[in-house]
């Protein structure tokens, strides 16, 4: 039986599904904090990480502490024969939930 999964495969999953299009922005209210939302909000609009013909799935997910309540993160997103980075960074807050603080995406290969 597997345990729960790590936050920043939690998080991974939920900005797939945003910036894939199935889910919309607002469904990451509440979830991140900070410049997050408002990169998210820039990002979503072109589902940087649809494309046509193949479901993009995680291959690849880990995250480094920085230091207690802070990992940085990242994924590699696969789509096909195409694949792209992620780059993500959680912030746990007083309430124990972590939130995505930042995230950036890094350029498509073949």
């Amino acid at each position: 039986m597997r345990g729960p999964l790590a936050p920043q495969h939690l998080f991974a999953e939920r900005l797939l599904a945003v910036l894939s299009g199935e889910r919309p922005v607002h469904w990451m209210l509440g979830r991140t904090v900070g410049e997050a939302y408002d990169q998210l909000i820039r990002l979503a609009p072109t589902t940087p990480l649809r494309v046509h013909g193949a479901r993009p799935v995680i291959r690849r997910c880990g995250g480094f502490p920085l230091r207690p309540g802070v990992i940085e993160a990242y994924a590699s997103i696969a789509a096909g024969d195409r694949v792209r980075a992620m780059a993500f960074r959680l912030e746990q807050g007083p309430d124990r939930r972590w939130r995505c603080a930042a995230v950036e995406l890094g350029g498509e290969r073949s």
